[in-house]
């Protein structure tokens, strides 16, 4: 979902306008220009020089960086958290907003989306194909290493690849959403009926896709000014007792509160709740991830820092991790008794965030990239328009 790094501003740089090109979470691709494009009069034509592209927003890619690392984080926690109140907390914490922000991002970023044939093959090369690589990947993974017998079904989302799945239905949904007059309303009601229906089942990880909509629809909805909104002084300053708040609740709710609610994964029927509870429960959820994410944005740094350019790694560090965790928990390393000591849960967490770092740098991109971004101008059709805009140059 990134092509290339691009460099950044030093200097606080404006949000993106709301026409940006863009692909989409994590790591939208760099702005390039459309393939199948008409030349409109009063527009520069192929011959015309080319205007400098828009340089990469540094207060997104932070935002992303972080995210991911967070995500790193937390899936390192998960083996390890049986032992540790202050570890459930912090995993109940992380979890109540890290994968929110992370799809408003994708949401805000799919704004331009419409079904023009160059964006639907950057949504198949994309997110597509990464999907399909690395969903049977990780199950060969699974059996091969971990000796499970499970079977590679490419409608069954297994562990990371679900993010994909519903980047993928979301994405297709996208004109849909910028149609009608009330989406967020929409589909929070669609969020809601979902958490009380079991009968959706497994197929595409439905639960998350559906449950997670709304924050994909905000996203669709903002503008930059809503960014600046939650940069003002007082926002972050008021963030800060929110926040520890927020903790201190996660601390109280570990040991009372089941972790499962915060995954959308599950209807509240399979929770063993009532069907009213689990709207209750959901729409709580929702006011609680929504105040955690503003909070969380409040407080990404909007200059150009030695892990900005990460942000543009993310689908590499997102989907890479979970291979060399994976193989941790069957190698058995999360049983080691001085994991689950305070100091070894703390070094965890350091090798979690290094390595989601190091996933995120340009040589793993490079080497990834064919798994990743792959081109694939073989199996699309050549649009006649650009066809005959290279023939004229060749001819010029």
């Amino acid at each position: 979902m990134t092509n290339s790094l691009r460099p950044h501003d030093h200097h606080r740089s404006p949000l993106p306008s709301a026409q940006q090109p863009t692909d989409g979470v994590p790591g939208p691709r760099s702005p390039r220009p459309s393939a199948t494009a008409v030349e409109v009069p009063g527009t520069p034509s192929a011959a015309e020089p080319a205007k400098p592209a828009k340089q990469r927003d540094a207060f997104f890619d932070n935002a992303k960086y972080l995210a991911i690392v967070l995500v790193g984080m937390g899936h390192m926690w998960d083996p390890l958290k049986g032992q540790s109140r202050i570890l459930e907390a912090l995993y109940a914490f992380v979890y109540a907003f890290h994968m929110p922000a992370f799809i408003v991002i994708s949401g805000y970023f799919s704004r331009s989306f419409d079904m023009r044939p160059d964006r639907l093959k950057r949504l198949v090369t994309g997110v597509v194909v990464p999907y399909i690589l690395f969903e049977t990947a990780y199950s060969l993974f699974s059996r091969w290493v971990g000796g499970s017998g499970m079977e590679i079904s490419l409608l069954d989302p297994w562990y990371l690849t679900w993010f994909l799945a519903a980047l993928f239905v979301w994405r297709l949904t996208t004109p849909l959403w910028k149609l009608v007059r009330w989406p967020l309303p929409l589909t929070v009601c669609i969020g809601l009926v979902a958490s009380v229906s079991p009968e959706i089942g497994n197929d595409l990880d439905l639960q998350r896709v559906l449950q997670y909509l709304p924050f994909f629809v905000l996203g669709l909805s903002l503008k930059p000014e809503h960014f600046q909104l939650v940069r003002r002084r007082e926002v972050r300053l008021l963030s800060v007792p929110v926040l520890a708040a927020a903790l201190v609740v996660s601390y109280w709710a570990a040991p009372r509160m089941n972790i499962a609610w915060f995954f959308h994964r599950d209807s509240a029927q399979e929770l063993g709740v009532s069907w009213w509870t689990g709207m209750l429960m959901t729409l709580a959820l929702y006011s609680c991830s929504l105040l955690l994410t503003a909070c969380f944005f409040a407080w990404v740094p909007r200059r150009t820092f030695w892990f900005t350019a990460l942000g543009a790694g993310t689908l590499y560090g997102y989907l890479l991790h979970g291979l060399v965790l994976k193989g941790c928990d069957y190698a058995g390393l999360f049983d080691q008794g001085w994991l689950h000591e305070p100091l070894g849960e703390a070094l965890a967490t350091i090798a979690a965030a290094v390595l989601v770092t190091v996933l995120c740098t340009r040589p793993v991109q490079r080497i990834f990239r064919f798994a990743m971004e792959p081109k694939m101008e073989w199996a699309f059709r050549r649009d006649a328009t650009e066809a005959a805009r290279e023939r004229a140059r060749a001819t010029a």
